[in-house]
């Protein structure tokens, strides 16, 4: 019996145009496509020891505890990526995980944790010679997709693009490709995401994406986001921030609006997300800023400015933001370059 060993750490990322909704064959395919931005400090760092045996075995420590309640998640992945790397269906697995940020609270944890996990199963396929490493990043995003949808996406950075649009050359609902062709405003620029509720999601994003089969704008919805990550190509290669804060918003807002309009209905934001959506309106009406929103599937605010504006945007969560914050609390981050091994 053969032991591996690999260990990733890869990032969260944050979508500007939405994936909100699956087609309804094959597993975990997009309805529409979306982009995000790669970020860079909210980060899952995975350590994977695995044991070649005859069955399969698997224990997930989280921050060194054993967190039994992955296990099931744990086995319905190997299971979806089994017909790609038959040797997963046994052996035992030693995962041991530990996020920078709360689980489960809006911030795509599933996006960097499972793709820190593909990561490593990556590596041990290629040590077994059933991947080269030309076919890497590609089988990594596919295998990371099958775990969660946006976690294609964290294979790449500045940006991910996941599912099939025309105007994006070789995309596919399979897998994320990188993305690149941005302005330099957008290389670095910065998300705090302000923690106005830390618990977990009251539904989970799972829940959300099946609700939406039923939603009767859901078909709409589709056709607006195709439009919009049209739009968005052109805005990332232009810099027009004040485009960017529109279809961003937009964006963000929409996907609020399809959780309230499903069937059951559901609102995951908090009173404070709206005084914290207020406050960014308020400051840029008044001191014309370039500052702006999104939201993922949860209560947090993603707040997001261009580099330059570090300081002032700084002084500005300070003195307005921090107070809807749960404690206070909240994270830096910027776009970064994507996953990396450990």
């Amino acid at each position: 019996m053969s032991t591996f060993i690999s260990s990733w750490k890869s990032p969260s990322n944050i979508a500007l145009v939405k994936y909100w909704g699956k087609k309804p064959t094959g597993i975990q395919l997009p309805a529409n496509a979306s982009i995000s931005f790669t970020l860079s400090n909210c980060t899952t760092t995975t350590k994977l020891t695995y044991t070649e045996q005859e069955t399969l075995a698997i224990k997930v420590l989280l921050d060194g505890d054993e967190e039994p309640s992955f296990v099931h998640k744990i086995e319905q992945f190997i299971t979806r990526i089994a017909p790609i790397f038959p040797f997963v269906k046994t052996g035992r697995y030693l995962i041991e995980t530990s996020n920078s940020f709360p689980h489960s609270s809006g911030i795509a944890s599933s996006a960097s944790g499972m793709s820190a996990l593909a990561l490593c199963i990556c590596d041990i396929a290629v040590e077994k010679g059933e991947l080269t490493e030309n076919n890497f990043n590609r089988t990594a995003s596919e295998l990371a997709r099958l775990g969660s949808g946006s976690a294609s996406r964290s294979v790449f950075g500045p940006m991910g693009e996941w599912g099939k649009h025309n105007d994006y050359a070789g995309s596919s609902d399979d897998y994320a490709i990188g993305y690149d062709d941005i302005h330099p405003v957008f290389k670095d620029y910065c998300d705090t995401i302000l923690l106005v509720h830390k618990g977990q999601k009251t539904v989970s994003s799972t829940v959300g994406h099946g609700l939406l089969d039923n939603n009767p704008y859901a078909e709409a919805r589709f056709a607006q986001a195709g439009k919009n990550m049209t739009k968005m190509k052109a805005i990332l290669k232009s810099g027009d921030l004040d485009a960017f804060i529109e279809l961003v918003e937009s964006e963000a807002l929409t996907l609020h609006s399809l959780m309230m309009s499903s069937n059951p209905y559901f609102i995951l934001m908090k009173p404070e997300t709206l005084q914290v959506i207020e406050a960014i309106w308020k400051k840029r009406a008044e001191d014309g800023v370039k500052w702006s929103f999104t939201l993922d599937a949860g209560a947090n605010v993603h707040f997001l400015y261009p580099q330059a504006d570090k300081d002032s945007a700084a002084r500005f969560i300070e003195s307005e933001l921090k107070q809807y914050c749960e404690n206070g609390a909240y994270i830096y981050d910027e776009v970064g370059m994507g996953a990396e091994r450990v």
